[in-house]
Formats: C-alpha cells, sequence, structure tokens
C-alpha cells in the first residue's frame, strides 16, 4: 500500500509508485521497440513503407482504446483494474516478438501490445490526476513521464549491450523483456492504493450528451493542438530508420534512443514543475520551435555527430510539451470526467498518429528521409500558429 498524502512541497507516493510502473514497462518495450524496426526490414524483409503503415496502425489501435477504458473508468469510479489489465496484456505480447517469422505475427504481438497500452493509459493519467494535488499537476505528470523515460532509454541500452554480447541476436534480447514486463504487473498490483469514489456519487454515462457538454472549449482546444501536435511528431521508429541510413552500427543503433530518452528524462520533470508557474502554451510554442530545428537537423544530416544533434533537441521537445499537454487536459476536465477527457484527447491523437505514420512512411519511401522530416516541420509550424491564434504570446 502507499500513503496517497503529500506535504505542499512533496509529491504523493502514489505517483512514483505509477511512475516506476511505467519504467519498467518501457524497460521491456524499448528493449523490443529500439530493435523492431531493423528486425522487420532485415530478417523479416519487410518494405519501410509496410513497417509505417503498421506503426501507424498500432499506435492508433492503442490510442482508440484508450477513450473505452477512460469511460469504463469514470463510469465505475475505478481506475486501478483497468490499468492492470492493459499492463498485463503488455506484458503477454513480449513473447510473440521472439516467436515471430513474419510480418503476421509481428503485428499480432504489436497490436496486442498497444491494445495493453491504450487500456492502461487513460485510467492510469486519471489516476495521477486524481492522486496530485492541483497545484502540483505539471510536476505530477512530469515526474511519471520522466521516470518513464528512463526506462525508454535504459531498454535500448540494454538492448545494445545485449545485441553485442549475444551477435546480434534479436529473439534472445526479446525474449529477457519479459522479465522487467512481469515485474511492473506485481508492482502496481501490490504498490498503488486509488482514493475511493466519494459516497453517494451519481453514476452517469460518460459519454451522454449532457456530460460530454461539461467539457469546457479550453478541453477540445487542447484536443485539437495535440492532434496536430501528434502529426508533427510521428512515429520514433524513423529516427531508428535514420541512424541505420547514415552507416550506424546496427548493433549501435538503438543507442539513438538512448540519447533521444536521456534528454527527454532530464527536461520532462523540469518543465513540467515550470508548467505549474508559467503559462504552459508558451511552453508548447517552444517545444514545437525545438521540433522544427530538430527536423531540419534530421532532414539534412549524413553524419552521426548531425544525427545525435537532431535526436537529443528532439528530446528536448518531449520533455517540454508531454508532461505540459496531459496537465493541460486534466486540469480543463471534470473530475468524474477525467477518464473520458484522457480518452477522448488520445483518440484524436490516435487519428493523427495513423495519419502521421502512413504519411512519413511514405514520404520516406519514394522521396527519402528529407521529405519526411520536412513535413513534421510544416505541421510543427501550424501548430506554433494555432497556439498563438488561441493564446497570443505575451498573455
Amino acid at each position: 500500500m502507499n500513503d496517497t498524502r503529500a506535504s505542499p512541497s512533496r509529491l504523493p507516493a502514489g505517483i512514483w509508485v505509477l511512475g516506476f510502473v511505467s519504467l519498467l514497462m518501457d524497460v521491456s518495450s524499448e528493449m523490443i521497440h529500439a530493435l523492431l524496426p531493423m528486425f522487420m526490414v532485415g530478417p523479416l524483409g519487410m518494405s519501410v513503407a509496410l513497417v509505417g503503415l503498421l506503426e501507424g496502425l498500432a499506435e492508433a489501435t492503442a490510442l482508440l482504446l484508450k477513450v473505452f477504458s477512460g469511460v469504463i473508468s469514470d463510469w465505475f469510479g475505478r481506475r486501478k483494474a483497468l490499468a492492470l489489465l492493459g499492463y498485463g496484456l503488455g506484458a503477454a505480447s513480449k513473447p510473440l516478438f521472439a516467436l515471430a517469422t513474419g510480418a503476421g505475427l509481428v503485428f499480432a504481438a504489436r497490436l496486442l501490445d498497444r491494445v495493453g497500452k491504450g487500456i492502461r493509459g487513460a485510467p492510469r493519467d486519471a489516476l495521477v490526476a486524481d492522486l496530485a494535488p492541483p497545484a502540483q499537476r505539471g510536476a505530477a505528470f512530469g515526474l511519471r513521464q520522466a521516470l518513464d523515460t528512463v526506462g525508454a532509454f535504459l531498454g535500448p541500452l540494454l538492448a545494445v549491450g545485449l545485441m553485442l554480447l549475444w551477435a546480434d541476436n534479436f529473439r534472445a534480447v526479446f525474449v529477457l523483456a519479459v522479465i522487467p514486463a512481469l515485474a511492473c504487473v506485481l508492482l502496481l498490483a501490490l504498490g498503488v492504493r486509488e482514493p475511493d469514489r466519494p459516497a453517494g456519487a451519481p453514476r452517469a454515462n460518460p459519454l451522454a450528451r449532457a456530460q460530454l457538454r461539461r467539457l469546457p472549449p479550453s478541453f477540445w482546444w487542447v484536443t485539437g493542438v495535440g492532434a496536430v501536435f501528434t502529426l508533427a511528431r510521428f512515429s520514433e521508429a524513423f529516427l531508428v530508420l535514420r541512424a541505420e541510413q547514415t552507416g550506424v552500427a546496427i548493433a549501435l543503433v538503438p543507442l539513438v534512443m538512448v540519447a533521444m530518452n536521456a534528454v527527454y528524462a532530464a527536461t520532462a520533470y523540469p518543465f513540467g514543475k515550470l508548467a505549474d508557474r508559467v503559462a504552459p502554451p508558451a511552453l508548447l510554442a517552444g517545444g514545437l520551435a525545438v521540433l522544427i530545428a530538430a527536423d531540419v537537423v534530421l532532414a539534412a544530416s549524413t553524419h552521426w555527430s548531425g544525427l545525435l544533434l537532431g535526436v537529443a533537441l528532439w528530446g528536448v521537445h518531449m520533455g517540454m510539451t508531454q508532461g505540459v499537454l496531459a496537465a493541460m487536459v486534466a486540469g480543463s476536465a471534470p473530475a468524474d470526467l477525467r477518464g473520458t477527457a484522457f480518452g477522448l484527447f488520445n483518440l484524436v491523437s490516435g487519428l493523427a498518429m495513423l495519419v502521421a505514420s502512413v504519411v512519413a512512411g511514405l514520404l520516406w519511401q519514394y522521396l527519402g528521409p528529407a521529405w519526411t522530416f520536412g513535413a513534421g516541420a510544416v505541421f510543427s509550424g501550424l501548430a506554433i500558429m494555432a497556439l498563438i491564434a488561441r493564446w497570443p504570446m505575451g498573455r
């Protein structure tokens, strides 16, 4: 059990536990995902366009399912059980990657993994918002994102070491990834206690028209901006492919994700705390400007040094924006509709992710990687204009 109380300067223990739960699952997932694009294009012989389609469908599935899990968590007023189910499905998917001999089983494993992510995402984010004091929401989401991202760079780092140790044996690495996934499920089961639902609280269908009308215009605007963000930030599988294209050895390619996630982890919590003190739209606009710089560098890069700079800028952008967007969603939604709000936000983002990854794959396949990253820069510019139109800088 964890103590959900906190002093004004300390976050509740439950936020930390949820952060470490995310850390363990990301170690497991990123051990696989850092190698998966090369595994698909290399040993399995899949095209880059097909990789883009698979990535888009998998991520969109996860984000679409967040609607339903978020609604269910609001209906019953319980978040933890759904989060456990989602993390459990993610753990169950890991052995399938090691068994895959073609696109079919890889797609099935990726889909199961993303179904698990979709089920757990909105209830977990709503649980973070439920546990965090309102004045510390930016810090709470920043901390969870930072710990999540520590796992996201430890996973590729382990993948690199194991690939070097085991002579590029993809399947052996995939098998070992099962261990942190199982540890994650156990920690969540034993270490988190969610707040009780208020006695006598009425139960209403969160998707009923009267309930949806309770979501204010500010929520829908944040959702729209989040969708444009997703169009600008397509699947990170393309960072891995860009690294391989610049001549980085296969066993060392996962270090690209290590570098990106190390920067992301180092910046997420400080920027989350900053969002509790300054206007979040200013941080979002700054993050988009950094993403434009990252896209330009990655489009022009022909050497590992330029690649590393672009990847580091990508990580700064993630640290500046992802926790802030989550805190804005939590702050704009009524407490009893937070799961639904996160679900709807991710529904729109899921559709954008499908479009972005498919377009990115097609541009890469037929016009080259510079066009893929150039398109990301254009969408980033559109998002900045949308932010300025809604929240003029200086206000």
